[in-house]
């Protein structure tokens, strides 16, 4: 048997090939390309932008102030953009002029004057009116009548005598009288079935109180309505459409020249009448009673209309322009407080608003919103702690901001058409507010900053003595209400009458 012998150098390197395997070097991070930067931009050849201001706030232009003929005064605010023209007579006399007992004589009164006049009956009235392309309304509010015409400047010498008509020489026919008193009891009748409606009406009753100015609504009552006549009407409209206590607000393509040929045409034969000129009438504040819940009770109804409210400001009061501000933040507009917990967040109603009074008197603030039954309690307590928190921290920073700009886009739109400045003018003359008064409360209201508007927050909408209104079924709000505090409340009718005098006035037996 031979033997072979394995070199040295050979074993070695078997051996070497049995170890471990080698070590392995970690991976390395892909190389990326890196972008160069972007070149500088171009110098601008106009230079740097300029800082630009914040624009300035719209204050309306005032209108000129001359007298027309009889004692009128006109108001006239030139606008030559487009050939329209506007004409409001306003006279200072409006529901709260309302005999007692004969509650809503204005509001129909008002009504009754284009429903024939001159020559013209109520239907060949219309049709002339419509034939012109012209538009002609009246009315009433708490403080004022008025009768409106608006029409193209080309039209004008034909529609004008129209407006005169209505204005000085209404038929008050007993025909008519009849139809449009039909038509007002069936309208009043109807109110009477809209939650909302019924909770406006409880909500001035049971705030100002009986035998005041403004605790009736404008166009009165079933019961008042049932007492008013043809007499009653045209001793209202002898007394109080007169031209020494009428402003004429014109406004449009009419220069003062033309607007003054124009009126001395169409109402020099307007006389005031012997005796001496009502005043019109400028009701006291109400007095607080403490805080008060009313229930007027609508059985198996899917909604509950909760209303809350408390006295405010007069027009003239210094604080009221900005006070308008407050309002837009709490519940004046869609973004609001109130819209944005009740709807947005709990979805318990399809919307929640707020809103201030515009009178000669003392205003009225009130938040309402249409709730879900099943949710009257918590939308209530909801609505009550929204209006607390406003009058004890204020608006935020962004609601300054935002009511500013509200209030700003607000005013632009009531003046960009010559009718809504005409209605906006007649409003502020119906009130016995001065002419410029919009300019110089447009100033006001844009300069005010948070801490002014925290101030009015805490004056005007803190809920010390409010009353609270709630139309739904008593049944299944009851235990809600109690609930939340207010369990102890009154019951009225859909016309604010308390329900214990409701029922003494029913005949024995009626059916209810």
């Amino acid at each position: 048997m031979s033997c072979r012998t394995i070199p040295l150098a050979l074993a070695l390197a078997s051996l070497a090939a049995c170890g471990p395997p080698p070590a392995e070097h970690p991976p390395q991070p892909p190389v990326t390309a890196t972008a160069p930067p972007p070149p500088p931009p171009a110098p601008d050849p106009l230079g740097p932008k300029p800082d630009v201001a914040p624009p300035a706030a719209f204050a309306p232009p005032a209108p000129k102030v001359f007298a027309g003929p009889n004692g009128m005064t006109v108001w006239l605010l030139e606008r030559h953009s487009l050939p329209i023209v506007s004409i409001d007579v306003v006279v200072p006399y409006g529901a709260a002029s309302d005999p007692k007992g004969k509650e809503g004589v204005s509001w129909l009164t008002a009504n009754m004057l284009d429903e024939g006049a001159g020559a013209r009956g109520a239907v060949a009235l219309s049709r002339d009116v419509d034939l012109l392309g012209a538009t002609l309304s009246t009315g009433a509010y708490a403080d004022y009548a008025f009768a409106q015409l608006t029409t193209l400047k080309k039209n004008l010498d034909q529609a004008a005598p129209i407006l005169a008509d209505v204005v000085t020489r209404p038929k008050l026919s007993a025909v008519e009288l009849k139809r449009v008193h039909d038509l007002w009891t069936n309208d009043l009748k109807a109110r009477q079935k809209s939650p909302s409606a019924a909770a406006s009406v409880v909500l001035s009753s049971a705030l100002f109180g009986e035998g005041h100015a403004y605790a009736h609504p404008t166009n009165g009552t079933t019961a008042s309505a049932a007492r008013v006549g043809l007499e009653d009407v045209k001793a209202f409209y002898r007394a109080h459409w007169r031209p020494d206590a009428a402003t004429c607000v014109v406004a449009g393509d009419l220069t003062e020249a033309e607007a003054t040929a124009l009126l001395n045409k169409l109402f020099s034969a307007w006389k005031a009448p012997k005796g001496a000129k009502p005043q019109p009438k400028t009701p006291e504040a109400p007095k607080a009673a403490g805080r008060r819940v009313i229930v007027v009770d609508r059985p198996e109804a899917s909604q509950s209309v909760i209303t809350v409210g408390r006295g405010s400001v007069a027009a003239a009061d210094g604080d009221a322009a900005a006070l308008v501000r407050v309002n837009a933040a709490l519940g004046g507009s869609f973004t609001s407080r109130l819209n944005q917990d009740l709807r947005e967040e709990h979805g318990w109603s399809y919307g929640a608003h707020s809103r201030l009074s515009f009178s000669r008197g003392p205003g009225l603030f009130s938040a309402a919103a249409a709730v879900q039954t099943q949710h009257t309690g918590d939308a209530l307590k909801a609505m009550l702690a929204d209006v607390e928190a406003m009058a004890r921290e204020g608006l935020t920073a962004d609601e300054v901001g935002k009511t500013r700009l509200l209030s700003r886009a607000e005013l632009v739109e009531a003046y960009e058409g010559v009718e809504g400045a005409t209605t906006r003018l007649a409003r502020y003359a119906g009130v016995g507010l001065p002419p410029d008064h919009e300019g110089r409360a447009a100033l006001v209201r844009d300069a005010a900053d948070g801490e002014a508007l925290a101030r009015l927050a805490r004056k005007y909408i803190t809920l010390d003595a409010p009353v609270v209104v709630v139309v739904g079924p008593k049944k299944e709000i009851a235990s809600q209400l109690a609930a939340i505090g207010l369990g102890a409340f009154e019951e009225r009718d859909a016309e604010g009458q308390p329900l214990a005098a409701h029922d003494k006035a029913r005949a024995p037996g009626a059916k209810r």
